[in-house]
């Protein structure tokens, strides 16, 4: 059998030392953030869809909620948008601590806020019945069912998205630098998902009181 031919030795040369570079970095300067913001960019033009359909079968009808419809509840969903406003403490302490690299307290202050977005999602559920009307029953219930559940597929898979986070933080042996960077990541996506939320409940459950 013929030996393999030998291939010659190329020089190397040193070009740049990345030995000083940053092993972790945070915000802009990470790929998985501009991820991110590109998720709920795509996710948050599917809300914008849901609120011009609302506003574009609102003019059909001269009544809104149509006669016969019962306005929304204001109770439920004020708690579950009270409840979001205090998810904001927990996740903004374990932004901070997950950019000093300090494992204990970021995973203390992640807990907290998992715990926080697990009540949010019980109350969502019967935010629901809060709006007094079915999916089924007519455009109004259909586009208020739609945009409302939407939205409760963001708060879910966020969630999840700590508890995954939660079970490496919490069962790993060692845990890598990147996964500090994904917790700022997970915190920036909660803020937006907050943030377009608060339009969305004035036009489900406050414009209805207003018309």
């Amino acid at each position: 059998m013929k030996a393999p031919p030998i291939l010659p030795q190329r020089s190397t040369r040193v070009v740049a030392d990345v030995g000083a570079l940053p092993t972790v970095t945070f915000g802009s300067g990470s790929m998985a953030w501009w991820g991110t913001i590109g998720f709920a960019v795509i996710e948050g033009l599917a809300l914008v869809i849901c609120a011009a359909s609302y506003f574009y079968l609102r003019r059909n009808f001269v009544a809104w909620p149509p006669w016969g419809t019962p306005r929304p509840s204001l109770v439920v969903p004020g708690i579950g948008l009270l409840l979001m406003a205090v998810s904001i403490g927990p996740m903004m302490r374990a932004c901070a601590h997950a950019r000093r690299l300090a494992l204990a307290p970021m995973r203390a202050w992640l807990l907290a806020g998992l715990v926080v977005k697990l009540a949010i999602l019980v109350v969502r559920w019967y935010e629901f019945k809060a709006l007094h009307t079915r999916w089924n029953s007519d455009a109004y219930g259909s586009i208020t069912w739609i945009t409302v559940g939407f939205h409760a597929t963001l708060l879910f898979m966020d969630a999840a998205e700590d508890a995954g986070l939660l079970l490496i933080l919490f069962g790993s042996d060692k845990v890598w630098e990147r996964h500090f960077a994904d917790v700022t990541d997970d915190a920036v996506y909660w803020y937006i998902t907050i943030a377009v939320w608060v339009p969305l409940f004035a036009m489900i459950y406050l414009l209805p009181w207003w018309t």
